[in-house]
């Protein structure tokens, strides 16, 4: 089914940026997905050329429709669908592996805490 309108929650799904429908919905009844820069409802209709804003988690993904489709697809075949225009992830900080202790150690002392509290920055 290509080329045909499309349903944003069902259109979202399809192209893997909700794991299932339900969520797609859900999501857009809570005002996390925006089409052309208006809060999206489930059966808001995508066409080719609409800026998608989804808003999940820690993440904020920005596609372009490029092709419609309502069927769930590979991974692959999907990416043809959208252009992806989502800002750059920062990369997670790399903090040291405090508090590991060894196994049988028991637990921490005093000193031990503060220590373990100063290499977490509190």
């Amino acid at each position: 089914m290509d080329g045909v309108r499309a349903r944003v929650d069902a259109w979202c799904w399809a192209i893997r940026l909700f794991p299932t429908r339900t969520a797609a919905g859900a999501a857009c009844r809570a005002g996390h997905v925006r089409v052309n820069g208006e809060r999206a409802k489930p059966a808001t209709i995508v066409v080719p050329g609409d800026e998608v804003h989804v808003r999940g988690g820690a993440r904020e993904r920005i596609v372009i429709v490029q092709r419609t489709i309502v069927k769930r697809v590979s991974a692959e075949a999907a990416a043809t669908c959208y252009l992806d225009r989502s800002p750059v992830v920062p990369p997670k900080e790399q903090v040291a592996l405090a508090g590991s202790r060894e196994r049988g150690a028991g637990r921490p002392t005093k000193r031990d805490r503060r220590m373990i509290e100063r290499l977490r920055g509190h």
